[in-house]
């Protein structure tokens, strides 16, 4: 009995999908729950398992793009329990081994480690590269779904290793350097990262965007969590990090100015009575904002439940496109990457977006007296078609209230 694999739904605005990487090869028995691709769409990264037990017959190949609900494989199950079932016959041989054959070949070698991993988890494309170039697999990081070696870790290894070579050469004398020719690489966009490139175009063309800056004092913030941060890790399961405090103070502020939790639709503007914040998280593939429904209900540990739950969604491609849906304001931390300032673009159609940077020590005046503090500088992008220059800056400072006195909002979670 054959049973279709199909691509699945992901959301009834999306129509198509890339195959981006199959995990077994045609031909290769798989089992129930095992992952067997991963597809790629403008919004999100999905793996797909199989279904059952059952030998893989792959009908398209990688890199093809297909629709929503096309067939592209099977999965012969009948022949799968054939396979599984019990070699009865073989033990009813002889007991005493036949006498060995002067042609008898040559025991095989034992399989490497490297060579186990290659065969068991890399899909074919990535395997005749690795077998093309003879490479050790486990000197090569995975950025796939598990930490799996994809085809592009592959080539950026390659591209790395021959960069080594390209400095070493270099540092030979003239006469003893080969002659090299200038190559360049041309890849295809992903579906995600012409999704990012298209929306952030939009954004600067049909939005009025402005930022303001403002810096924040971290000591309360970052004395309170080395005080806590041991019992809340034994009491809720998960880390207490500086997201939870930023998120609960753009709570509060957005209460407080509901424009800039509000969004411009034709005429209209548009105003929530909740606060569904994004939450900015880099990845592989580029950069998705899943969104923490109703944070004005959730507490501290809530929200870092939250994000790590999105964290590990990200990672096992298991993000739906339900997660990125509906965000009414925008918290980007570019500080985790040593961003020390910048301009965060407006995640449209959201009025707004706090852009949260590095704690860096540096010399402040406090109460007459010059003193060494952890700052942060703080930035919040707005469209000025809906929010005035004096709300974005009370806003900016209302959050930087907050921060510099946690105390505040944390009774009142």
């Amino acid at each position: 009995m054959e049973m279709d694999i199909k691509i699945p739904s992901v959301g009834e605005s999306v129509q198509e999908a890339i195959l981006a990487q199959w995990y077994k090869a045609d031909g290769e028995r798989v089992q129930t729950d095992e992952p067997l691709f991963v597809i790629e769409t403008d919004k999100v990264t999905l793996e797909v398992v199989a279904e059952a037990d059952g030998v893989l017959k792959i009908m398209v190949a990688e890199g093809e793009t297909v629709a929503i609900g096309a067939v592209v494989g099977t999965l012969d199950t009948e022949a799968a329990a054939e396979t599984s079932a019990p070699p009865t016959e073989t033990k009813a041989a002889p007991e005493s081994p036949a006498p060995e054959s002067p042609k008898a070949e040559a025991p095989k070698p034992p399989v490497s480690p490297a060579e186990q991993q290659t065969r068991q988890i890399l899909p074919p494309s990535v395997r005749q590269l690795v077998a093309k170039h003879n490479l050790d697999v486990s000197e090569i990081i995975g950025t796939g779904p598990g930490n799996r070696v994809t085809k592009g870790d592959v080539l950026l290894y390659l591209e790395r290793n021959a960069s080594a070579v390209s400095v070493s050469s270099e540092s030979l004398p003239l006469a003893a350097a080969p002659e090299t020719e200038a190559s360049v690489t041309r890849k295809p966009m992903t579906p995600i990262r012409k999704r990012i490139a298209a929306r952030l175009l939009e954004s600067k063309q049909n939005t009025a965007m402005l930022t303001t800056f403002n810096d924040v004092d971290m000591s309360r913030a970052m004395s309170i969590r080395s005080q806590y941060k041991e019992g809340f890790q034994k009491r809720h399961g998960v880390s207490l990090g500086f997201m939870s405090f930023f998120i609960e103070a753009c709570v509060e502020a957005l209460k407080e100015f509901p424009e800039i939790n509000a969004f411009i639709d034709g005429e209209d503007i548009v105003y929530h009575d909740y606060q569904h914040i994004g939450v900015a998280i880099g990845s592989a593939k580029g950069l998705v904002v899943p969104v923490i429904r109703h944070a004005e209900k959730l507490s501290f540990a809530g929200l870092e439940q939250a994000i790590v739950d999105y964290v590990v969604k990200i990672k096992e491609n298991r993000l739906e496109l339900a997660d990125l849906e509906g965000g009414t304001f925008t918290v980007s931390n570019g500080g985790v990457y040593g961003s020390l300032l910048s301009t965060p673009i407006l995640n449209i159609p959201q009025s707004g977006i706090l852009g949260m940077h590095r704690i860096e020590k540096r010399p402040v005046v406090v109460d007459g007296e010059i003193v060494i503090r952890p700052m942060m500088y703080l930035a919040l992008s707005y469209d000025h078609r809906i929010v005035d220059g004096r709300e974005a800056v009370t806003f900016l400072r209302r959050i930087k209230d907050c921060v510099e006195n946690p105390e505040r909002i944390m009774m009142e979670c």
